[in-house]
């Protein structure tokens, strides 16, 4: 079966980390904002919907970027989002990027800013509204690093792998 995943997720969740482990696990791309944008002739919303459409032709994984919304009406589409408490992600910023607290904490915010402006400003809803997603992976309760591994026994209990 062609499974897409769409991923939302908060700044500093692991999230990426997650997609990672699932496309070696499941032998599918991941597609992120940088892709996406370097297959856009034109830059604006429509054209990447487009893009979005085309890669949900095959399976893949697809982080951000309205995906979920842009593909709600696809059968084979689930949609995820992934959050953790603020301090938890503040300290995963604090150690990638190697910043101060009080820096991460700002990298944190206007990330997180900038997504749910730009979730909304192109969908009308609200980013992290959990009624938009099948499944809520919390990394501070669960772990990052045992969320692709849920998944895949979400998957395989329900057959879709």
């Amino acid at each position: 079966m062609n499974l897409v995943i769409t991923m939302s997720r908060r700044f500093g969740t692991g999230a990426s980390m997650i997609a990672e482990e699932l496309s070696e696990k499941l032998g599918i791309p991941v597609y992120d904002k940088a892709y996406i944008e370097n297959e856009l002739h034109d830059n604006n919303f429509a054209n990447e919907a487009e893009v979005i459409k085309g890669l949900a032709e095959h399976s893949c994984i697809i982080l951000g970027r309205c995906a979920s919304e842009i593909l709600k009406d696809q059968p084979n589409v689930f949609n995820i989002y992934v959050c953790a408490d603020k301090e938890d992600r503040i300290h995963r910023i604090m150690k990638k990027e190697m910043l101060s607290y009080e820096d991460a904490k700002l990298m944190l915010e206007e990330n997180d800013r900038k997504r749910a402006d730009y979730y909304h400003e192109h969908t009308g809803k609200v980013w992290g509204d959990v009624n938009n997603y099948h499944m809520i992976l919390d990394t501070s309760k669960l772990g990052a690093e045992n969320c692709a591994d849920i998944l895949i026994k979400y998957f395989e209990r329900i057959e879709i792998i």
